[in-house]
Order: C-alpha cells, then structure tokens, then sequence
C-alpha cells in the first residue's frame, strides 16, 4: 500500500472544497497509480488507447462498468493483504458477487463520516439511532453494514440500538424507543435499507400505531427495495414514513451509495420526488450514452459515472448501471438501465472483459 498516496488523500478529503484544477490533479495522479498496479485495469485503458499522458482532466479517466467489480480483481495490492473485503449483495447474478478490497479503512472512514455530519447529522454532534439493518457481526462483508456500525459509533448516543438483524425485526424494543422520544421529546433517528422500513411500515399498519417523534428527528433510507419487500412508488413510501412517525419530508433523506464506491450521496430530504442527489466534494459525476461514453447533452436522460477519488485501490470511475438526469445541484435518480441503455452497458461489460482477460 503507497501510505504516501493515502496521507496526501485524507488531507484532500479534509479540505473545505477544491477547485476544478485540484480536482483533476488529485484525479490524475490515482489514475497514474491505479494504471501502473492494476493489471486488468491498465488492460483495459490500453485497448482504448489510454495512457497517463493521454488523459488531461477526470472526464477522460475510461469508466470501469460496475459489473467488472464481479469479474475480475481490481485492486492494487494483493487481494489477501486487503483489511476489509465488501461484496456485493448477488441480486442480480444468483451467488456471484463484486468484491471491492480496501488495504486501509482509513480513506472509506473518512468519506463516511465527513459526509454524513454534513448531510445527516445537520449541526447535532449526536442522535439516538435505531439500525435497520443487521450488524457488521452479522454481515461482515457488507458495506451498508459498515456504514450504519459507524454511524451509530460516531453520531449515535450510547443507548441507540439495533431494531433488525438476519432472524428479523424485533420491534418491541424499537417501539419502546419510539414512544420514549415522543414522550421526552428529545428526537431520535430511524437509519436502514429500504426494504426495511417497508416490513416497518406494514408491521405499524397491522396494529393502527403511529407516532409523533419530537422535532429534530430524522430517517435515513437506502438501497431500495431488490425484492426483500413490496414495492412502493417514492411518493407513497415517503408519505408513508412521514405519516407514520410524524418526521416532515424534508428530513427524510435517501443515501445513494453501492458497494463498488467509497463515498455516499445524499439528497437534502424528500419533500419532492425524485430528489436531487449529490457528492462531497472528492466525488464528481456525469451522464454519458453507454454505447460510446460520451456525455448526453443537459436535460437528457443518460446513464451515470461517478469519480470517487475515495476509491484510491481500485478504480475511481465506474460506469453505473444507474439512470438519470443532471439539475442545478446535481442529478435525480430514474432508476435502472433498460432498452438501449441496458444494452449499451452490456456492451460495455463485454468490451472490459475482452481487453481485461486479454
């Protein structure tokens, strides 16, 4: 592992902001590395005829498709020396998983909790939490598991608790929660998957209960639904959330992030659907036509890319199987590639492997 590299990143992440130039330059010299350590990666730049002299800015840096993480190894250092290892959940191809591999926790550390004080926390130095999700002991590999553990250990007061875990929810100590906040009136905050809130919502709806949290409190949803629980249009589910427990819209944030990035993008609330998602600044993304990478014109519909310079081991540019559509502030989230897009990423999938495996 280059520790320089990471000193000189963890200072860029602790910085206010960048300029476009810093940006760049910090982009440019992760490509520089990731071209010169990793194999499969540096394959594929060749076959599109791309060298550390040939690229001038992020924009130009080739975008891995996001199902290579599946493939092949990207990583820098050998896969074993990793600290961590996060792997993808297998939804979409039966058991074969991604692995993304971090030689530090440091560098995702710090994109967590840098943003999530920012875009979550909103001045409170910490919150009573209730996790649904299942712990890190639970699901060691997972980096929404990760991610709600450092939540809670870093924002999260010392009787916060986790309300789920693989047997199922155990709501009786949640609910206890619940109507302690509404009768102290100190807020608290409900964090978990998607799928989660909806066996919540359902098990709430079952028994007529709802409940009026104190001003202050907040809910943080992710990752949708992918078959776990019924689907909900957002505007039903995010008036069902704030019926349900008295938080307004607005402090209904949705966190977008996937196990292939190190870094997470919020929207500030829920209030209108669909949101506009954005990053910190160490994460920069844009809109592109699969079939030949170029970006879309604004106001149209393309599928994402996102640079995450948190992502020092692996690539930072993933092509996404994401759509949407860029708006002052950042992009709103359509959902998934299909038709054309689809077959345009598929394309893209097929023309790593050849130059990667080559």
């Amino acid at each position: 592992m280059n520790h320089a590299l990471v000193e000189s990143l963890l200072a860029f992440l602790a910085q206010d902001g960048c300029t476009d130039a810093g940006f760049d330059r910090m982009a440019l010299h992760l490509f520089a590395e990731q071209h010169a350590a990793n194999a499969a990666f540096r394959r594929f730049c060749a076959g599109r005829g791309v060298t550390p002299r040939t690229v001038k800015s992020w924009r130009d840096i080739p975008a891995v498709p996001i199902t290579a993480f599946k493939e092949v190894t990207l990583s820098c250092v050998p896969a074993d020396s990793a600290e961590r290892v996060f792997m993808t959940s297998g939804t979409t191809r039966g058991d074969v998983k991604g692995r993304h591999y971090h030689p530090t926790m440091a560098v995702w550390d710090a994109s967590m909790t840098s943003h999530f004080e920012q875009r979550f926390m909103r001045g409170e130095e910490r919150i009573r939490m209730a996790i649904l999700f299942p712990d890190e002991q639970e699901m060691p590999n997972s980096s929404l598991a990760h991610y709600l553990a450092t939540a809670m250990k870093k924002f999260g007061t010392s009787d916060s608790l986790y309300a789920l875990n693989l047997q199922g929810m155990d709501i009786e100590p949640l609910r206890r929660m619940l109507r302690e906040a509404e009768r102290t009136q100190h807020p608290c905050a409900l964090l978990g998957a998607s799928f989660s809130f909806v066996h919540l919502l359902d098990e709430l709806a079952g028994t007529g209960e709802t409940f009026r949290l104190p001003p202050g409190s907040r809910i943080l949803d992710t990752g949708g639904y992918k078959g776990h629980s019924r689907e909900l249009p957002l505007e039903d589910f995010y008036e069902a959330l704030s019926a349900t427990f008295g938080v307004p819209r607005d402090l209904c944030i949705n966190m977008y992030g996937m196990t292939e990035l190190s870094t997470q993008l919020y929207d500030d609330g829920n209030a209108v659907v669909p949101s506009v998602k954005s990053g910190p600044h160490w994460l920069r993304s844009r809109l592109v036509d699969p079939l030949t990478g170029r970006e879309v014109p604004r106001g149209e519909r393309g599928v994402l890319v996102h640079c995450d310079l948190a992502n020092f081991n692996s690539v930072t540019t993933i092509l996404t199987e994401d759509v949407g559509i860029a708006v002052d502030g950042g992009f709103q989230l359509l959902g998934r590639a299909d038709g054309a897009q689809a077959k345009g990423c598929s394309l893209a999938v097929q023309e790593f492997l050849q130059a990667a495996r080559a």
